[in-house]
């Protein structure tokens, strides 16, 4: 058991109030951190206002060398921070160090991005009125961003939003969730040993009421969010004139045609509908098979989730593990047994003990069952067979989300229909919506959010543009 002190600006910090952070597959104790109150967080704003101009002041090449140092310093811990990680969160080991590599691309990125923030030169006599005149666009940092991060991704999804504020010369405080705080505290310590101005980075654990300062506080200009529609929007009603970015999940939905290398969508759909238990915003939910394809496709699905290993997530063997915590198994669960008792069929799996819940494939959905409309966000996939590749674009449509989706076909005429028609924020085409890399613009439309990530993106978002006129 590790005790950590939190990250205020630029300082490691004791609290009086403590929180403890358990190993969702045993639950034995993993460390103990402490809980930022609203005084601290008022502190930590005060100090990061005044860290806004040394920050806005920092050359390009510093910003860069700033970010390619914490990459370095990431990758020479990479398997402890995978271990750790982990532990923390219940991931499989594979997955947690593909995490932490995408986290220290993710650096890498904004390290070279910074290099190429945007800039325009106008030609303003168009008119008899400019005539004599130009102008330049030159694009300056937000602000104070304050920055809310998930459990599932709890080091990249913080990187999104880490690397991108100090790309763009903004200060951040970054609120963890509560159950995964560790690994992006260690985050802190690489951090720490970057020549940095005082208060340009705090990593706060606090509570819900103390984090909604963050929304509230006028000191902060940009909020980004990812987590649950519910709470999201909440923020988005809440935050005032400040900007807003919302990444908040989906029900993602994948289309099988019947040209499709059906090996291929198979290998594809299990990896994206059971990776760390389906604790994925764009993990594979519902699957819509043609006809003449449903029965072998279901088959062969069916016998390749069997094969799932299931077991400690530090065992390198290990496919599924355990969900965040037993409550949340509890609520697959219910949901279910519900939606069997409105005509659904399990074709495989359906069972909880504790906090794990075996890979489950069910059939015979419909509209209204909440492992149809609602995100399950635990390992649940629902296979449903469609008349037409045109029906099955419908049924991925009948939905409240539109983050992303996956498209198996070998026709171009149904990859341009599937592109046009799918409203959704992605099209990933002979491949699962799970597929992100991390200079992609990511983010989607209706329930799924507002705005986009993709380091490049978050930049934009974390800017603001200014033009000047003058004469020639």
């Amino acid at each position: 058991m590790e005790k950590y002190k939190i990250y205020a600006a630029g300082e490691f910090v004791e609290t009086t109030e403590k929180l403890e952070v358990k190993r969702p597959y045993d639950g034995k104790l993993l460390a103990i951190t402490g809980i930022a109150d609203s005084v601290l967080l008022k502190y930590v704003i005060e100090k990061a206002k005044k860290a806004e101009d040394g920050m806005k002041s920092l050359s390009a090449y510093r910003r860069s060398e700033v970010l390619l140092k914490i990459s370095h310093g990431m990758t020479l811990k990479k398997e402890f921070l995978a271990r750790v990680l982990c532990q923390e969160t219940g991931k499989p080991i594979r997955y947690a160090l593909a995490e932490v590599e995408r986290a220290i691309q993710v650096f890498n990125i904004a390290s070279e991005e910074t290099k190429r923030i945007p800039g325009e030169f106008l030609s303003i006599d168009w008119t008899q009125a400019g005539d004599g005149k130009e102008g330049w666009l030159k694009y300056f940092p937000v602000g104070l961003v304050g920055a809310i991060s998930p459990f599932n991704f709890p080091l990249n999804l913080s990187a999104h939003k880490l690397a991108p504020a100090i790309a763009t010369g903004n200060p951040v405080i970054l609120k963890p969730a509560s159950q995964t705080p560790v690994t992006v505290l260690e985050l802190a310590k690489i951090i720490h040993e970057c020549d940095l101005p005082q208060g340009a980075v705090s990593i706060l654990p606090m509570t819900r009421q103390t984090g909604s300062l963050l929304v509230t506080e006028e000191a902060v200009k940009l909020i980004t969010f990812t987590g649950s529609p519910e709470v999201g929007w909440g923020i988005k009603e809440r935050c005032g004139r400040k900007k807003v970015v919302l990444e908040l999940g989906g029900n993602a939905g994948v289309l099988v045609s019947d040209t499709a290398d059906i090996q291929l969508a198979i290998r594809k759909c299990i990896a994206g509908g059971f990776a760390y238990s389906g604790q994925v915003c764009i993990h594979v939910q519902r699957i819509f098979v043609v006809e003449n394809l449903f029965e072998e496709f279901s088959k062969r699905f069916i016998e390749a989730t069997a094969k799932l290993k299931s077991g400690d997530p530090l065992d390198s063997m290990t496919d599924v593990s355990v969900m965040i915590d037993e409550a949340n198994a509890c609520r697959v669960e219910q949901w279910i047994d519900e939606s069997v008792s409105q005509g659904a069929i399990i074709l495989h799996g359906g069972r909880r003990i504790g906090p794990y819940f075996e890979p489950t494939v069910v059939t015979n959905t419909q509209q209204g069952m909440k492992v149809c409309d609602l995100e399950v966000f635990g390992p649940v996939v629902c296979i449903d067979r469609v008349r037409s590749f045109s029906q099955g674009i419908s049924r991925i449509n009948e939905s409240i989300y539109g983050l992303q989706a996956g498209v198996f076909t070998n026709r171009i005429d149904e990859m341009n229909e599937a592109f046009d028609k799918l409203v959704v924020g992605g099209v990933i085409v002979n491949d699962v919506p799970t597929f992100r890399v991390d200079h992609m613009p990511y983010g989607g439309v209706k329930d799924s959010g507002f705005g986009r990530e993709g380091v490049k993106y978050a930049m934009l978002d974390m800017m603001e543009p200014r033009l000047l006129v003058k004469n020639r």
